[in-house]
């Protein structure tokens, strides 16, 4: 029985469209992410001196605070774009999958 039931998922084209969809959205996103991590990081190396700059004349917080707060949102801000793609797009498609298998 459970052969049957994954070979039927298997052949399904609409399988193949959420396995697809769902790859090249998850590397997009990651790709993504790594761009602004190591652009912030290789910031931090390599420009030192535009990280320390305070961010307003006698204020002891530097540009880099805020910066490394910004990656920590937008980490969750491309979270929360992949959970609304995953409740739109993904759980549709699996839905209409377990319909025309089930």
């Amino acid at each position: 029985m459970q052969d049957d039931l994954v070979h039927k998922i298997k052949s399904n084209p609409k399988y193949h469209e959420l396995v697809s969809k769902r790859n090249s959205f998850k590397w997009i996103m990651a790709v993504i992410m790594l761009v602004v991590y190591y652009a912030f990081i290789l910031t931090i190396a390599f420009d030192k001196e535009f990280m320390a700059q305070p961010l307003s004349a006698g204020s002891v917080t530097t540009i880099g605070i805020p910066l490394g707060i910004a990656v920590i949102v937008f980490a969750f801000v491309l979270t929360g774009i992949y959970i609304q793609r995953a409740n739109a797009v993904f759980d549709r498609l699996n839905r209409e999958i377990k319909e025309e298998v089930l």
